[in-house]
């Protein structure tokens, strides 16, 4: 085979970051088909845990778009210790026996157990890729660039959502309304 016939392949280290950003998606895509079609809202421990997959998601997008930089992949690892240490935390709340958890579970895990696990599967994906020699991360492909602005509508509407649960103000402890949205709607009136 040709040298001309693997140039048309993304190098492993740009497959990794499409790949990690892909999941990101996935779980932060899953989170909202559990906040909006399950009606389940998220408190303020899992908006900490979102917040964290998003810095995450925002270095492998600089990665992506910029090139490979130390600096990205040491941004995603600040993001990735922040979220894991939240999970972390909200899994040590509920830790006693008896305790019932915060939330439905999905594979007989809670979604902070899920989002701890993400963190340490990421955490080591960032170093492995910091580790790889090519850095040729640089991506201009379709899948590369619906991964972004798929990424980029995520984050948006994660934004308006947390807006619409908490308002301007401090989130609820054990939300059950969007209080930011019954505040737009008795001061606006829609």
């Amino acid at each position: 085979m040709s040298k001309h016939s693997f140039s048309s392949f993304p190098s492993l280290a740009a497959l990794g970051n499409q790949l990690a950003l892909a999941g990101i998606i996935g779980m932060l895509s899953y989170a909202f088909i559990d906040q909006f079609y399950f009606g389940e809202l998220p408190c303020p421990l899992c908006l900490m845990q979102r917040m964290g997959f998003v810095i995450i998601g925002f270095a492998l997008v600089l990665n992506i778009r910029c090139g490979a930089h130390s600096a990205h992949y040491g941004w995603g690892i600040i993001g990735g210790l922040v979220g894991m240490m939240v999970s972390l935390r909200q899994v040590l709340l509920h830790i006693l026996p008896g305790d019932m958890g915060f939330g439905k579970t999905f594979l007989e895990l809670h979604f902070y157990t899920w989002a701890y696990v993400g963190y340490v599967g990421l955490l080591a994906g960032l170093a492995i890729l910091l580790m790889l020699p090519n850095r040729d991360v640089r991506s201009r492909s379709v899948f590369a660039n619906v991964l972004v602005v798929a990424f980029i509508l995520l984050v948006f509407a994660n934004l308006v959502s947390t807006l619409l649960e908490c308002g301007v103000g401090p989130c609820a402890d054990d939300p059950v309304k969007y209080d930011g949205l019954i505040w737009l709607r008795t001061r606006f009136g829609f």
